[in-house]
């Protein structure tokens, strides 16, 4: 069996990217022999750093983040009443989606994992809201509505009275009651 000769043999689009091209004498890297890159689509533009900060809408546990604004439980029983109740039920509790006030034993066999008994932060309760709630219209409530909703489940959850208002300062002193049922995974207890 013969041997193709070296014009006829098909060339190796692998070897050519892992070796780099051939010459006579010796070989050369693939750089030396690419033509500059084609210039792209330009689909993308740049985005000022005022419309980066506007996207930039977490709360972190210490507060940082937290908008102007305000509620009250009492102004939240509202909001939940026409928002949340469909999948939350009357109260947080009974409807199809996840309860949201409880507070059964954390020690016991099936603790509840609602606002009440497991979440360690109030403020991660306004950013979930303000990012997530309601399901078929995330990020489409006020400040003050999701300040009143936070308020309304803390109430409902035995946390706040139903007049506290609730703001970026308050909300970021409410001591929640499994705070220290968590550790932080960066070491130096996380609060």
């Amino acid at each position: 069996m013969s041997m193709p000769s070296p014009s006829s043999r098909p060339r190796s689009g692998l070897r050519l990217l892992l070796t780099g091209s051939l010459f006579i004498g010796g070989i050369i890297p693939l750089w030396a022999t690419l033509e500059a890159a084609p210039e792209g689509p330009k689909l993308g533009v740049s985005m000022p750093q005022e419309s980066i900060r506007d996207l930039d809408i977490s709360v972190f546990p210490d507060g940082t983040g937290l908008p102007q604004g305000k509620g009250t439980a009492v102004e939240g029983k509202t909001q939940f009443e026409a928002l949340c109740t469909g999948c939350h039920g009357v109260k947080g509790s009974g409807g199809s989606a996840e309860e949201l006030v409880g507070r059964s034993p954390l020690n016991g066999a099936r603790p509840d994992q609602t606002v009440g008994n497991y979440w360690p932060y109030a403020t991660t309760i306004f950013d979930y809201i303000r990012r997530a709630m309601p399901l078929n219209a995330p990020l489409s409530l006020s400040y003050d509505q999701v300040y009143a909703l936070t308020a309304y489940l803390l109430y409902l959850n035995g946390i706040v009275t139903d007049t506290e208002e609730m703001n970026a300062i308050t909300l970021k002193a409410v001591q929640m009651p499994n705070r220290d049922g968590f550790y932080s995974v960066w070491g130096n207890g996380g609060h």
